[in-house]
């Protein structure tokens, strides 16, 4: 009988530790098999990934990848979390949005999130959402010392604030057993509408809520203007910190303490299905918070209250059932990242006023994280991750540099009135827009793998959201306005617009070519024809003229096209081709244009629509 030694199971014993430079010389090694020849410290390089910020992510992360000790959770600087239990204890808070203006409607849906998972409400008033004097019958039934109530009224804070605390003294609430947000942060609402307010009302709000009602929150710091006018992580990380410390300064003057000031603060992040930097975010965001209350003289104050929203600027309009795809991975990222509560957007967010389906998805999808996957029982499970610490502090470095570029512009309002920060936001997104417009960030179901015949999701047009201030951008915009001018020329015609296959010889050698062509030309809404499978100069003429298209594609390998593309091409013209396309790089007689891996598909699939007569 063998007995196992007591130091327990030990399945690399026998084996050499390997070192860094055996790996790295192991990386060489593939890299010249693929044409690059680079070595040490290269070769790692070449296998990095630059990411917005100026960040990179490395392909390995090791012991050596060193980060400021994150401390514990509860203490200072609060890397690992605001409590000392985490979400341990009770998990995080479920928090749906009503965005209506029929209060009765809007109570029916509160009503039937709270019976089925949801523990607090985010309720749109005023613009865009149920007016004050209808605020009573949107929570008619709520049982208010139980379900904390965040408001969103903009402009209409004050009444709004003032109408909820009415509510709580005529249903008998104790002013101990209020929770939730009145929902006051005047520059906001002046990033999503130009329109300056006055933070004195605001203020007067959290000396009442400091004074009476211990566990209401007055203001909150709402970054996803910033994140939905295109702004970089550390870009939202430096305007909400900059939103932080004006309202510090402000409820400081009006007589708070700073103590006091920081626990009116609840702050407001997107979460994205990029795990990993919502992870990092979060975290970022609560070690720059404990640094301003450090500097502020009130350490222990840097708790940062956290609410995350699934990212708006990721849900898309086609195929809008990936969505709940993109808001699951972006809820556990939230979670692990340690928010206090999560709101997952419906999944039909983009196309209007969601339905029951899509609010019991979006409820369920924090349900299933919490008691099924048993994500909150660990606190901070992401803590300790070489890369996750390592692009937490990275994170934090470049949100602080652009916190301190709005300090020097004077501030956060100045910031936004000078046009500071909506120019650095529009230059960042313009960078993006050029990554989703060539398909290096793909978007499925929109630039990737697109479903033309899928029935459009219809919903009830959602109130007006406020605008005038920084602008609302969205991942699918680009294609979006492509597919549209397909829709309406099917919708004119009866047919969309088509482009011609023309797959050369067996189908090993053009199938990987043809996939490429059908999946780009579709997310521009042009119907891919490939019949017959395979074509030659003989055949072209005939297969092109029954496709009923104007352009066509050869698909095919380089040394086929090397055989056969110049006679295919003019085979095609001859049939009354109007463009030539080829599926990879070359030059041939007859053919007008490539498309390839990296091209710009919105220009490409625009000027094709253009070319077939389609309406832009």
């Amino acid at each position: 009988m063998t007995v196992l030694p007591d130091d327990g199971l030990s399945l690399a014993a026998e084996f050499p530790d390997a070192t860094h430079e055996q790996w790295q010389r192991l990386v060489e090694g593939v890299l010249r098999k693929s044409g690059k020849d680079v070595s040490g410290t290269a070769a790692e390089e070449a296998l990095s990934t630059p990411v917005e910020d100026g960040l990179t992510t490395r392909p390995l992360y090791t012991a050596r990848d060193s980060a400021p000790d994150a401390g514990y959770p509860g203490f200072a600087p609060f890397v690992r979390g605001s409590r000392a239990e985490g979400n341990a204890a009770d998990g995080w808070g479920v928090r749906q949005r009503h965005a209506g203006t029929d209060p009765a409607r809007v109570n029916e849906a509160v009503l039937a999130d709270l019976e089925n998972g949801v523990t607090s409400l985010w309720l749109a008033v005023g613009q865009g959402g149920v007016p004050v004097s209808g605020l009573a019958r949107a929570l008619d039934g709520v049982y208010l010392d139980l379900a904390p109530v965040v408001l969103d009224a903009g402009a209409e804070c004050e009444p709004a604030a003032r109408e909820l605390l009415r509510l709580y003294e005529e249903r008998g609430v104790a002013a101990d057993s209020a929770r939730g947000n009145l929902g006051a942060d005047p520059l906001g609402h002046e990033a999503r509408t130009g329109e300056a307010l006055e933070t004195a009302p605001a203020a007067g709000l959290a000396r009442l809520c400091a004074e009476r009602f211990p566990g209401l929150r007055a203001l909150t710091v709402d970054a996803l203007p910033y994140h939905e006018a295109g702004g970089s992580a550390a870009e939202e990380l430096g305007a909400s910190l900059a939103t932080g410390v004006a309202y510090l300064r402000a409820l400081t003057e009006a007589g708070l303490s700073v103590e006091a000031a920081c626990a009116q603060l609840e702050f407001r992040y997107a979460a994205s299905a990029d795990q990993f930097l919502t992870i990092a975010k979060l975290r970022a965001a609560r070690r720059l918070w404990a640094r301003v209350a450090e500097a502020s003289g009130a350490p222990a104050a840097g708790a940062q209250r956290q609410h995350a929203v699934t990212s708006p600027v990721m849900m898309t309009r086609r195929d809008p059932w990936v969505n709940m795809l993109r808001t699951t991975v972006a809820c556990l990222a939230a979670g692990v990242g340690g928010a206090d509560a999560v709101t997952v957007l419906p999944f039909d967010h983009s196309l209007g006023l969601p339905d029951a389906f899509a609010r019991r998805i979006a409820r369920n999808t924090s349900s299933i994280l919490l008691e099924e996957s048993h994500l909150a029982r660990v606190i901070d499970p992401a803590g300790g991750s070489w890369y996750v610490e390592r692009l937490t502090d990275e994170l934090a470095h470049s949100a602080w540099e652009f916190f301190r570029t709005i300090e020097r512009a004077g501030g956060q309002a100045a910031a936004l009135r000078s046009g500071l920060i909506g120019e650095r936001l529009a230059a960042t997104w313009a960078e993006r827009g050029a990554k989703l417009a060539r398909r290096r960030e793909p978007v499925t179901g929109v630039s990737e793998f697109p479903h033309l015949a899928e029935r459009p999701v219809e919903r009830e047009t959602a109130p007006a959201e406020p605008s005038g201030g920084l602008p609302r951008v969205r991942r699918d915009e680009a294609f979006e306005e492509l597919r549209a001018r397909s829709d309406a020329h099917l919708a004119a015609t009866g047919t969309r617009p088509r482009v011609f296959l023309a797959a050369l010889g067996p189908a090993a050698a053009h199938t990987g070519r043809a996939t490429f062509a059908s999946n780009l030309f579709q997310a521009g809404g042009i119907e891919p024809v490939h019949d017959p499978v395979s074509v030659d100069a003989a055949t072209a003429a005939e297969a092109f003229a029954a496709s009923g298209a104007t352009v066509a594609c050869l698909c095919s390998s380089d040394a086929l096209y090397a055989e056969e593309a110049e006679a295919v091409a003019a085979a095609l013209r001859s049939a009354g081709a109007t463009h030539v396309y080829l599926a990879g790089r070359g030059e041939f007689t007859g053919v007008d244009s490539c498309v390839y891996a990296g091209c710009d598909a919105v220009a490409v699939l625009s000027s094709a629509l253009d070319r077939m007569g389609v309406a832009s």
